[in-house]
């Protein structure tokens, strides 16, 4: 297998695997490690605040965990503590690539940055853009996932864990392509189920059954908003197009923008709004119930595990509302 470079969210992965390497998503392999209080512990005893962002902590234990010597990290385009977190793995000795976003999403810009991340990479962008076309089929199939999630075929969680995992590819695509197949041919048979239609916005939840949830109380969950985003599903004519298109870094009315595109076209009855606690993004809540007109349920968590009891109330009281057509 080739070996793994760290990626702290959503880059140009058609760079790393035009070197002959394989990105590892540090989120993904947090959350799938089954040990997530116990790489939080290792984060704090490195250093970081209980205060600070889980998710953050995750990303640098997950490094720790794999033993990495190289992880790219988005220094633009994310939050502030992954100045603080690159800091501290270049300081363990791991080998730190910056990338960043331009917040104005200048095209001539990111294309500048995508060159030069290639360049640390040892390969020209257009050895890049050759692995596009590629990692596209694997899209495809993963926007075949997001239809029948539309249609009631796929479930919110089942969506989650497919298109969650499209921005590294599982570190291998052919691999990971054929795991995609095997499901599809399994979801087309599936009967469509109905309710009221919800979005969940956000970064994807602390909360690990928050879409079960929901949909044991019998509303679909047809949208995962920035796991949609961290697989590119939007595309693109090419890497600066494909890249720009990715709502995530930039600017929040950017992000909005194709949000209520997406709420439109998957009639959305409602939204389930996750906030991390300790932030940024938990600020632009406001805005984003100012763009939408179908009710909104804010939720905040923080150290990954299932629905509290004060939660889980909220929520099933939100499906009533939406059960009711959205009368509080």
């Amino acid at each position: 297998m080739p070996d793994l470079v760290g990626i702290t969210t959503s880059v140009p992965i058609e760079v790393v695997y035009a070197a002959g390497l394989a990105p590892v998503d540090l989120n993904n392999h947090f959350i799938a490690s089954g040990r997530t209080e116990e790489m939080l512990r290792v984060a704090e005893a490195a250093g970081f605040p209980r205060s600070s962002c889980a998710w953050s902590k995750g990303v640098y234990a997950a490094a720790k965990d794999l033993e990495l010597d190289r992880v790219i990290g988005v220094a633009e385009g994310d939050c502030s503590n992954t100045h603080a977190m690159l800091e501290l793995l270049s300081a363990d000795g791991v080998d730190v690539t910056r990338f960043g976003y331009p917040y104005g999403r200048d095209a001539h810009e990111l294309r500048r940055r995508i060159e030069r991340l290639a360049d640390g990479f040892g390969v020209t962008y257009a050895a890049a853009e050759a692995e596009r076309p590629r990692l596209e089929s694997i899209r495809d199939r993963l926007r075949e996932v997001d239809r029948l999630t539309v249609d009631g075929r796929v479930t919110g969680g089942e969506n989650l864990e497919w298109t969650i995992s499209g921005s590294d590819m599982r570190s291998n695509p052919e691999r990971f392509g054929a795991d995609i197949d095997a499901f599809l041919a399994e979801a087309r048979e599936r009967p469509a189920t109905s309710g009221p239609r919800v979005a969940l916005c956000g970064i994807p939840p602390a909360y690990a059954d928050l879409a079960a949830v929901l949909e044991s109380l019998g509303v679909c969950v047809v949208l995962n908003e920035f796991p949609r985003q961290f697989a590119l599903l939007d595309g693109g004519a090419d890497l600066v197009e494909t890249y720009l298109n990715f709502t995530y870094p930039y600017d929040v009315f950017f992000r909005l923008q194709a949000l209520q595109r997406e709420i439109a076209a998957r009639r959305v009855d409602g939204l389930v709004h996750y906030v991390q606690s300790f932030c940024f993004r938990a600020i632009q809540d406001r805005l984003l119930r100012d763009a939408v007109s179908a009710p909104v349920l804010t939720l905040e968590g923080d150290r990954p595990g299932k629905l509290d009891g004060s939660a889980l109330t909220r929520v099933e009281t939100f499906v009533d509302i939406l059960q009711r057509g959205g009368r509080s």
